[in-house]
């Protein structure tokens, strides 16, 4: 971060989110917010829980859910995570573009529900076997969403470039790393 440019904010895209940081994320993280485009093409997101395996989030919920037809109508949709409630603490978030399946077989189903299970509740397994029998309903789908762009940031480093910018500034450097960092 050694450019210096005009004092604000404007252009955060070089805070990105390492891969690591990505990943422990999503292991650590069981919630994440889902938005798909409604008739009218508004946004609407919802909290949902999830599994992240071999790159795509797996989600649940009934096929009589608005944003089960909603995504049959239009597979694009959006999903964020964020670190925030984890050991991770607040702060990092990542969110991805992408496309949204619908499945129905069997076979999906019984790993799917048996893995969502085991993240909600790993310290109770009386409570995960209830929980996926629950979710084995008879109009539940599962959900497959393929990220097809990733947006991640790290508010830990622009914290950082900022501290240190404003130590520049009272030290009366000049061409110091502003807060912004090489944008």
């Amino acid at each position: 971060m050694t450019k210096q440019l005009a004092d604000n904010y404007e252009d955060v895209t070089v805070f990105g989110l390492e891969d690591d940081a990505e990943a422990e994320m999503l292991a650590l993280q069981k919630e994440c917010t889902f938005i798909w485009s409604n008739k009218e093409g508004w946004p609407v997101g919802v909290i949902m829980s999830y599994v992240f395996r071999d790159g795509k989030f797996w989600l649940t919920a009934s096929s009589q859910r608005a944003r089960m037809s909603a995504v049959k109508r239009d597979p694009r949709v959006c999903i964020v995570v964020t670190s925030t409630g984890t050991e991770m603490g607040a702060n990092r978030t990542v969110t991805y573009k992408g496309t949204c399946k619908l499945l129905d077989d069997r076979a999906t189903k019984d790993w799917f529900y048996r893995e969502l299970a085991q993240t909600i509740r790993p310290d109770d397994a009386e409570a995960a076997d209830l929980f996926e029998k629950f979710l084995d309903s008879p109009r539940r789908l599962v959900m497959e969403v393929t990220p097809t762009q990733r947006i991640g940031y790290d508010g830990r480093k622009m914290g950082k470039a900022t501290r240190e910018w404003m130590e520049a500034q009272k030290s009366g450097e000049t061409g110091g790393a502003h807060p912004e960092g090489d944008a």
